[in-house]
């Protein structure tokens, strides 16, 4: 018998095999992949594949947490997502959109990486009745991938859909830390995550309304998906559904701090100038404390919610840490950023007015620091005297200072005067509403030269700076380098009658007696010398401060 007679009929069999597993790859049958198959890689969404064992041993790129973005190895995020173990098996892969800001974070023995934008995403679940003959004796070798099939190019969306939607009258930036310990419990776990899908749902989250991100506080707390990930209400409650239960313990003050150091940062999703809202559930008491967490949250401007489903019996009080730590959480304890819920199973009728509390504009009361409220001029002795190299060592002075804030259109404001016997408006508080504007405006203002009237440019800066502005927030930082040729004081007491704070800069000649009857009350912490323009850098930090105590004390 010839090799060729032998060879064909296998063939044959190996071709008949095959198309009998695309075919079942295709209906309900997992599909081997190896470990290094990407989500790029498939075509399908909603695919069940077939992962081999030990790819924790395999150097796979993960990129993400709980969303990963399609470059990732499929099989190396689901160890991550803690839906498969390392002896491999089936997964269900979710095509999703592209996203902004992939997290990076350490699960399950494999360490993804961040990524600052991709086209396309996935998640993963576990399957739902996987046939049994393909999900036992997985071979040890990782069997390849057939070649991807030619993918159509993703449906680019509407820009009406990327322009509208979401309610506008709740642009809030809101952070949900859930409950993920084990005092909760797989049961009580999902109707916590019912509770937040339906509370999301009566928001009404969209690119133009409110942004919603959650964080499970656990032993260690876990960013399950970021304030920009999911803007559209359906993308948002399958995420929410598809949250696993971690357990460990109820640390929910280091999620409180997890979240108050990074989660509202710009590269991770949060806007500029919008209110930021944490609202925080705990099923019974937590295991950590809250009081350092929430102070940080409340001087970052982040408005804390807590609330408490099931409070602690009587009977139980013995194993609170703190009884007071509704008290100590909240961003004012007034009553309004705790909210009692008795039971698990009874809260639908609490979803609307927590809603409306956590979009009450009026009542974020940590919104308004001073970071993000204050109107600052500045005041700038462009005179002979100063040089053309100092000058430039003023603006860069007022910089240090610009940046120190949040400036946008609902923010912080910075406006400029310069000053020698006239007086040139370089810009005004609303002409710039982004920081990196205002900085270059700083940066490009030409040296005047002349004589030196500061008086005048008080009173010149109060009417056409400060003009249309409410007390308490105005700040005018007067920086000059000598005496003036008018008098000083009865336009700064003017000034400082109609709410404007100020604060006096000398440099070089200019006498204590003019810095000091211009500056505000106390004196002394309003007043700064320096005999070098080099030495003036040094007073950013005291200048910040100084700034925010005034804001606080009147706010």
């Amino acid at each position: 018998m010839s090799l060729i007679s032998i060879l064909l009929p296998l063939t044959g069999l190996f071709l008949s095999m095959s198309q009998t597993i695309l075919s079942q790859s295709t209906t309900e049958a997992p599909y081997p992949v190896t470990c290094v198959t990407r989500g790029a890689d498939l075509m399908d969404a909603g695919v069940v594949v077939l992962c081999p064992p030990d790819c924790t041993q395999w150097r796979v790129s993960v990129f993400g947490t709980g969303v990963y973005a399609s470059v990732s190895s499929v099989c190396g995020a689901a160890v991550h997502r803690g839906v498969l173990s390392p002896s491999g098996g089936p997964v269900k892969v979710h095509k999703l959109q592209g996203r902004y800001n992939y997290m990076s974070s350490y699960a399950h023995g494999i360490q993804s990486q961040p990524l600052t934008r991709w086209s396309n995403s996935f998640s993963l679940t576990k399957p739902v009745n996987v046939p049994l003959e393909l999900t036992s004796d997985t071979s040890t070798t990782a069997r390849p991938a057939a070649a991807p099939p030619v993918r159509k190019p993703p449906k680019k969306p509407s820009v009406k859909k990327a322009l509208t939607g979401g309610n506008k009258d709740c642009q809030m930036d809101i952070a949900m830390v859930i409950d993920g310990s084990n005092n909760i419990g797989q049961r009580r776990f999902n109707l916590q995550k019912n509770f937040v899908a339906k509370l999301s749902a009566m928001l009404r989250v969209g690119p133009t309304g409110p942004h919603v991100g959650v964080i499970q506080a656990s032993d260690s707390p876990r960013t399950e998906f970021l304030l920009t990930n999911y803007t559209q209400p359906k993308e948002l409650l399958s995420a929410i559904k598809e949250v696993a239960h971690l357990g460990g313990n109820t640390n929910t003050g280091r999620a409180i701090l997890h979240a108050a150091e990074s989660f509202f940062l710009q590269e991770n999703g949060g806007r500029r100038g919008h209110p930021r809202v944490m609202m925080v559930l705990i099923d019974g008491w937590p295991s950590d404390d809250l009081e350092q967490a929430a102070t940080l949250a409340r001087e970052s401007g982040i408005n804390v919610f807590l609330v408490s489903v099931a409070k602690p019996a009587p009977e139980e009080l013995t194993m609170v840490r703190d009884e007071d730590f509704v008290k100590k959480a909240v961003c004012r304890d007034n009553g309004f950023f705790s909210y009692l819920i008795p039971s698990w199973f009874s809260t639908n009728k609490h979803v609307k007015p927590l809603a409306q509390r956590l979009c009450s504009h009026d009542g974020l009361l940590c919104s308004k620091t001073c970071f993000n409220s204050v109107n600052i001029g500045f005041l700038i002795d462009g005179s002979s005297s100063v040089g053309e190299g100092n000058f430039q060592l003023v603006l860069d002075f007022l910089v240090g200072i610009a940046r120190s804030f949040d400036i946008s259109d609902v923010g912080a404001r910075v406006g400029a005067v310069q000053f020698t016997y006239d007086q040139r408006l370089e810009f005004g508080l609303s002409d710039h509403v982004d920081k990196e504007e205002v900085v270059e405006a700083l940066k490009r203002i030409p040296y005047m030269s002349g004589g030196t009237a500061t008086g005048g440019a008080i009173s010149y800066t109060m009417q056409n700076l400060f003009r249309r502005t409410g007390p308490g927030r105005n700040f005018l930082i007067v920086v000059t380098d000598g005496q003036s040729y008018d008098d000083v004081r009865i336009p700064a007491l003017d000034a400082q009658k109609h709410g404007i704070t100020i604060f006096s800069v000398g440099v070089a000649w200019a006498p204590m007696d003019d810095l000091r009857a211009m500056s505000s009350q106390p004196k002394d912490s309003h007043t700064f010398f320096t005999r070098e323009f080099t030495g003036l850098d040094e007073f950013v930090p005291p200048l910040v401060r100084a700034i925010c105590r005034d804001f606080t004390e009147n706010n």
